[in-house]
């Protein structure tokens, strides 16, 4: 594809699992990636999230981990851990089912990519089109059929960062996800349907 060409990072993919758990711990940093989140935004109601910011959240992000289930995917540069992305099945993530703007749009079995993390010093070189094609490769192995992710639409040039998550529109596009339904000006909810091995 041609995101691939974008840049000439060389870049490798691996599920988080217990034995990589430290990458994760160092890439997202003291902050939890973004404010304590731990990527616990979508698993958590909001007043859980709150009260868990921090320390809290890196125990509970472990001991989904510790569990055996894999939350996600790590991009490594060579033997650095250089970006996230967090895709599960849709039950997994119930802010989804409680949210006007990406609840549910039918009953089909769904796998949720939920959030892109990108260093500073990774974003803007083509990264995050291959960590989401690489997420939906791993999903796709898992036996899911239908990918769903909820990006950023809009026209502004500059976008903040801290709001760009779930990430932009025309890198699912570009990836071949078609926009099912947009509750909201800027989120749509796009699919993409693969063929199961």
């Amino acid at each position: 594809m041609s995101h691939k060409n974008r840049n000439n990072l060389k870049l490798s993919f691996y599920p988080l699992t217990v034995e990589n758990w430290p990458d994760l711990e160092s890439l997202f940093g003291p902050k939890g990636a973004c404010g304590g989140c731990w990527c616990m935004w979508w698993r958590l109601t909001r007043s859980q999230f709150e009260q868990q910011k921090g320390e809290p959240n890196r125990q509970a992000l472990k001991a989904i981990v510790d569990s055996g289930k894999t939350p996600g995917i790590l991009a490594y540069q060579e033997d650095q851990p250089v970006a996230w992305c967090a895709i599960a099945p849709r039950e997994e993530y119930p802010v989804l089912a409680r949210s006007r703007i990406l609840k549910p749009i039918d009953n089909k079995s769904v796998w949720s990519l939920v959030c892109l993390f990108v260093p500073k010093p990774f974003r803007r070189k083509g990264l995050s089109a291959r960590l989401i094609q690489a997420a939906v490769d791993f999903a796709k192995e898992q036996g899911a059929s239908i990918i769903e992710g909820y990006p950023i639409d809009t026209d502004k040039d500059r976008y903040p960062d801290a709001f760009a998550y779930t990430g932009f529109y025309p890198v699912f596009k570009e990836l071949g996800f078609e926009e099912c339904i947009r509750r909201s000006e800027t989120r749509p909810i796009m699919r993409l349907t693969v063929q199961k091995k």
